[in-house]
C-alpha cells in the first residue's frame, strides 16, 4: 500500500493534483477569447487551455484547462492556470517549464516534460486570440530547424529528447538516431543539449 512518505512530490504539487483549480466544465469554448491544443491522445497527453482576455489592457482575466495527462501535468497547468490571471498576453507568453516547475516547488527530473504541454496550449490559447482578432502580426509561432540532415532531426525534437531525459550526446543518439550517418551535426548538437539542459533543469 503507497504511504504517504513515499510522495516523490511537493506538498504545493499534490496540493494541485489533488485539488486542481480552473477545471473546464463541459466541452463548449463559446465564452472564451482564445483557445489551444496541444498533445496527443495517441500518446498518452492532451491538453486544452482556453482564456478569457480584457481587451482594452490586454490582461487575462480567466484561465481554465482540461487534460489527459498524469499527476505532473495535472498539477503544473493547474498552478499555470492561477500564475496568468491577471498577467498580460505578452507576459503569459514568455513563462517558461522552469517558471512552472520553481512555482510547484519543484518536480523530479523525469516529470519536468509533463510541465510543458500546459506552456504550449497557453501560447497556442494566445495565439488563437491574436488571430480571432485580426492581430496575425503578432502571432508567434516556433519554427522548428533541421539540425541533422541524414536523420531529419530538428532543435525541437531534440529538445524534447532532453525534456524526457537524454542528457549526454549519446542518450540523444538513443532517442533520435541523430548523427547515426555522417555525424556533421554532433558540435551542434552538443550545444543544443547544453542550452535545453539549462533552460529546462538549470543545469
Amino acid at each position: 500500500m503507497l504511504q504517504s512518505s513515499d510522495w516523490v512530490y511537493t506538498d504545493t504539487l499534490k496540493e494541485h493534483f489533488m485539488n486542481p483549480k480552473n477545471i473546464l466544465q463541459g466541452e463548449n469554448t463559446d465564452e472564451f477569447d482564445g483557445v489551444g491544443m496541444e498533445g496527443n491522445l495517441s500518446c498518452g497527453d492532451q491538453m486544452m487551455v482556453v482564456i478569457k482576455v480584457e481587451k482594452e489592457t490586454e490582461i487575462i482575466t480567466d484561465c481554465q484547462w482540461k487534460t489527459y495527462g498524469c499527476a505532473s501535468a495535472i498539477a503544473s497547468t493547474s498552478i499555470l492556470s492561477e500564475m496568468v490571471k491577471g498577467m498580460t498576453l505578452e507576459k503569459a507568453f514568455d513563462i517558461s517549464p522552469k517558471d512552472v516547475t520553481k512555482e510547484l516547488g519543484g518536480l523530479p527530473e523525469n516529470k519536468i516534460h509533463c510541465s510543458v504541454l500546459g506552456d504550449k496550449a497557453l501560447r497556442a490559447a494566445i495565439n488563437n486570440y491574436f488571430e480571432r482578432n485580426g492581430m496575425n502580426d503578432r502571432v508567434r509561432r516556433v519554427k522548428a530547424k533541421t539540425i541533422c540532415q541524414c536523420m531529419n532531426v530538428t532543435d525541437l525534437e531534440i529538445e524534447e529528447a532532453v525534456l524526457e531525459g537524454a542528457k549526454t550526446y549519446f542518450e540523444l543518439q538513443e532517442h533520435t538516431k541523430l548523427g547515426t550517418v555522417c555525424g556533421q551535426c554532433k558540435d551542434e548538437a552538443i550545444d543544443l543539449i547544453e542550452k535545453y539542459k539549462h533552460l529546462h533543469f538549470g543545469s
